[in-house]
């Protein structure tokens, strides 16, 4: 079977179930699996079929151990009338250019199409204790799992929506205070479920990321919750692989869609313009590239937090420096941790160098990588950013040249899809994270229209201007009493994290 290890060494090996059940290696490197690739999808195969079947067969070749029947029920739970289109991720034309709305799932972003799946893998995890190395581990396993995720915005809500009321499961998010738009805080805070807890941090998203990942390498509180409260941790993260693979499908369907509308034939090359802040996003396409997926360049799209542009463009990746709160907070991110992954696998797999740059990052807040790997990621990634003004222009001219509108974050990857040089007969697809009416503020003022007070009424105002119809999801907001109002600081969040363990326990 083929096993899954961390980025940091291949001493121990694990089925993707147990990957997926753990979240993050013991040693705080990521999970990978050597056999990425080995198995590939018969592309040529795709056009026509639906969006769940094109799931099953990308999900069987990246998920080994799990059979056909779990990954068709998965598939089946996940991917529904919870979603708006039938297609759950279309592709729609853009003048010259496509775009991939993946934001028609039940909170109106692109981590839905991941985040309705994952509950379902972990519900399959429990089936692994036969592959339990000792009793200990079967033991282990069979606890009560505590999902812990720090969110820069969209993540947030789209576990607690995927994980409410799942037995024998508790999940906690971490958000940091002041930096999400008022309808994601109100998204997270107005969660329904019993065993959900939702928390703000002082500080940025990195300064929650951090914290969360400080809490998984901590053997002793483990040992404490699994004493305690009969509980493990794991990740919604997209550090979890369980998150990452699903996302990998959507690259298929697009591409899949170009073939059926006859726009490219088989073979054919496609760019994806990707806006990302945490790597995941785009490391999904890089994984489809490796299943055989005709991918050209993968365009990195950042915001004015652009360290991931200065370390394409350098080799060096700095993340002393000063962070900046922007009108596209999911990418207000500093500490990218999909990088792991992906240098990973360009180092063609040298454990100890990702370890030594890890260290590095942890001690200094800085590595760099050598020329001859990043010679390599070159290849394959480009890299663009947009400052503030820029995001608000790309709004104003996507409407002005298309009557189409764009959030924030999707205005991003439209800005460097005018700024990067794509090869003239290379169809590029823009990946749309997020629906506008999550920053209808941002993005009314972007069109040069008045804002009302109100993030319902800017809404209002935003769907009288476009026509485009506004996600119940999101308008039923108004006026719905938060649940959750704690805030901490990071230094508070393990006790926090016990706390809740033993409340979703009793």
């Amino acid at each position: 079977m083929e096993l899954f290890h961390s980025t940091r060494s291949t001493a121990i090996q694990v089925t993707a179930k147990q990957a997926i059940r753990q979240g993050i290696a013991d040693d705080g490197g990521l999970f990978v699996n050597d056999s990425l690739g080995s198995t590939r999808v018969d592309v040529e195969s795709l056009p026509g079929k639906s969006y769940q079947e094109i799931a099953l067969e990308v999900l069987s070749a990246l998920l080994p151990d799990f059979t056909r029947e779990e990954l068709l029920s998965c598939i089946e739970g996940a991917y529904g009338s919870n979603f708006k289109d039938e297609d759950i991720t279309p592709l729609k034309s853009l003048g010259m250019n496509y775009v991939l709305e993946l934001f028609h799932g039940p909170t109106s972003a692109f981590k839905d199409v991941a985040l309705q799946i994952l509950p379902r893998f972990m519900a399959h995890t429990t089936g692994s204790l036969a592959d339990a190395q000792s009793q200990e581990e079967a033991q282990e396993q069979a606890n009560r799992v505590l999902i812990l995720t720090a969110t820069s915005g969209d993540t947030g809500k789209a576990a607690l929506e995927g994980f409410a009321d799942v037995d024998s499961t508790g999940i906690v998010v971490f958000y940091p205070a002041g930096q999400v738009s008022e309808v994601q805080r109100l998204q997270m805070v107005t969660q329904t479920g019993s065993n959900v807890g939702v928390v703000a941090v002082r500080g940025n998203f990195d300064d929650a990321q951090s914290g969360v990942k400080t809490i998984f390498g901590d053997a002793q509180l483990a040992t404490e919750l699994a004493e305690t409260a009969g509980t493990r941790l794991s990740s919604a993260n997209s550090i979890n692989v369980g998150r990452l693979v699903p996302q990998v499908v959507y690259y298929f369907t697009a591409y899949a869609q170009l073939l059926f509308t006859q726009e490219i034939n088989f073979g054919d090359e496609v760019d994806f313009i990707v806006p990302t802040g945490n790597f995941g996003d785009i490391l999904a396409g890089y994984y489809a590239k490796r299943l055989g997926l005709p991918v050209g360049k993968l365009v990195v799209a950042s915001d004015k937090n652009n360290v991931l542009y200065d370390f394409l463009t350098t080799g060096v990746y700095d993340r002393n420096r000063d962070f900046f709160t922007t009108i596209s907070p999911s990418m207000d991110i500093l500490i990218s941790s999909n990088l792991e992954r992906m240098l990973y696998y360009f180092s063609e797999g040298d454990t100890e160098l990702i370890s030594r740059l890890m260290n590095d990052l942890a001690t200094t807040g800085r590595y760099e990588v050598p020329a001859d790997i990043m010679t390599k990621i070159r290849e394959v990634f480009d890299c663009g950013w947009a400052d503030e003004d820029q995001v608000r222009t790309a709004i104003a001219e996507c409407w002005q040249d298309n009557e189409y509108v764009i959030d924030p974050h999707t205005a991003c990857a439209y800005h460097v899809l005018g700024t990067t040089e794509g090869t003239p007969t290379v169809p590029r697809v823009i990946l749309s994270t997020a629906s506008p009416y999550k920053f209808p503020r941002a993005v009314l003022e972007a069109l040069g229209q008045d804002t009302p007070d109100s993030d319902f009424a800017c809404m209002d105002a935003l769907h009288d201007f476009s026509g485009m119809p506004i996600p119940e999801n999101l308008r039923s907001l108004e006026g719905q009493s938060p649940r959750f109002t704690d805030e901490i600081d990071v230094n508070d969040m393990p006790e926090y994290v016990k706390t809740m363990a033993a409340r979703f326990a009793a």
